[in-house]
């Protein structure tokens, strides 16, 4: 009697141990996140940032020192190639102009001089009055008379050009976009020529000049189409050519950097000079391919689960395989990623990169899809492959959440929609 009330105790403690195992497992279930295998349009881009200036940008500045006596545009004023935009002080030029036009006449009337008593002493040294001494003289005071002429004229003509270039003329067509002196002030030409104003040749016609990282720079090409948006206007997308990917490197904080011009449209005059741009580079694009988030490529479950997956994945392409009397692959290799491979979700297969999405079937088991990867714009990624269509319901995430159902917790419920054919 006491053996049975032993082995009736020992039955009692084990199911009571095996319903608390059932009632923890029943109480966690694994849920999963879902996204959609979906069309559309995908394009792999380069970010940068850049700086937009007009193509052309030319410093008006002046030849000679003086007082700024007028100013006759001012900022944002368009200029024509030629017209009058400012006068210097012409007092002190105009004096010079005079004593340059005297010192002229002065030597003038003293060649003349020499030039008759050259012809006098000439004479006399022909009858044999003058000496040869006198004679040298005279045509040596002739000679240098002419000198003394001809450096006058020069400094007559530097007087005068000094005097035009007291008015200051716009050397190029287009718009004023800086005014640096005022009226009153003096400017100086001794070193160098100081800056007046800033004259933009064309600003419907601009530029950026874009920073791109090493990493991107060998991606970039003459003629590769840009878009790009600027802060003023964040809902407005603007568009550009690449121009020119300049050689010389620019290093800032250990970083090397690459210049790209980017030429740019800009017809209504919405952009200007200095605005920043954040720009991307077109380097791929694929229209109406189906692509998945990169969450559901990121994605990776337990092992075990991911284990049995792959079988039953391995199952379906040897099924169709020999449906379409295709042979086996060689033994060890596998359509999908394994464990450790070099990338979550992703591999390489020669230089032919594969990945892995997981999905639910019909009888809720967790089941994979070998795919492979196209371009990627950051978010989305195109997927190609036997099994991929629209729509399919591919998991990008799992988590263990609380539930008193008694449904199995590794097999949720699968989400409507189509399913890879030929899968379990």
């Amino acid at each position: 009697m006491r053996k049975w009330l032993v082995v009736l105790g020992v039955l009692v403690a084990a199911g009571a141990a095996f319903a608390l195992v059932v009632t923890s497992r029943a109480s966690e279930q694994v849920s999963y996140r879902f996204v959609p295998i979906e069309r559309g349009n995908i394009d792999a881009v380069v970010t940068a940032t850049g700086t937009l200036s007009a193509v052309t940008t030319v410093q008006v500045g002046t030849q000679v020192s003086g007082l700024i006596d007028q100013l006759y545009v001012d900022f944002n004023d368009r200029v024509e190639k030629g017209q009058v935009i400012a006068r210097l002080d012409t007092t002190l030029l105009e004096s010079n102009l005079r004593d340059a036009e005297a010192q002229l006449e002065r030597n003038v009337a003293e060649l003349r001089q020499a030039e008759r008593d050259l012809e006098r002493i000439s004479s006399l040294y022909e009858q044999g009055i003058a000496s040869v001494a006198d004679f040298n003289k005279a045509q040596y005071t002739a000679e240098v008379a002419r000198a003394a002429v001809k450096g006058a004229e020069a400094s007559l003509e530097r007087a005068r050009r000094n005097l035009q270039y007291a008015t200051i003329v716009a050397p190029v067509s287009g718009i004023v976009v800086e005014r640096a002196v005022d009226v009153g002030q003096t400017v100086a030409a001794s070193l160098a020529a100081p800056k007046l104003f800033t004259i933009a040749n064309d600003l419907s016609e601009m530029q950026i000049l874009a920073a791109v990282d090493e990493s991107d720079i060998g991606r970039i090409s003459e003629g590769q189409k840009v878009r790009f948006t600027v802060k003023t206007y964040p809902d407005r997308t603007f568009t550009g050519t690449v121009k020119q990917v300049r050689l010389q490197s620019t290093v800032d904080q250990n970083v090397v950097n690459y210049t790209v011009v980017i030429a740019v449209k800009n017809p209504d005059g919405a952009l200007l000079p200095g605005m920043t741009a954040t720009v991307e580079f077109l380097v791929a694009s694929a229209q109406d391919v189906l692509k998945v988030p990169n969450a559901a490529l990121r994605f990776r479950p337990p092992e075990k689960l991911a284990a049995a997956a792959r079988e039953r994945m391995r199952q379906a392409l040897e099924a169709r395989r020999a449906a379409r009397g295709e042979p086996s692959p060689p033994a060890g290799e596998a359509p999908w990623p394994r464990s450790g491979d070099r990338a979550p979700g992703a591999t390489r297969d020669g230089n032919v990169p594969r990945a892995v999405l997981y999905y639910l079937d019909d009888k809720g088991l967790l089941s994979a899809m070998p795919v492979r990867p196209g371009i990627t714009d950051g978010q989305f990624t195109e997927v190609r492959g036997p099994f991929v269509q629209e729509g399919i319901q591919v998991i990008a995430g799992m988590t263990q959440t609380a539930t008193t159902a008694s449904r199995s917790p590794f097999q949720p419920s699968a989400p409507s929609g189509p399913r890879p054919p030929g899968v379990f």
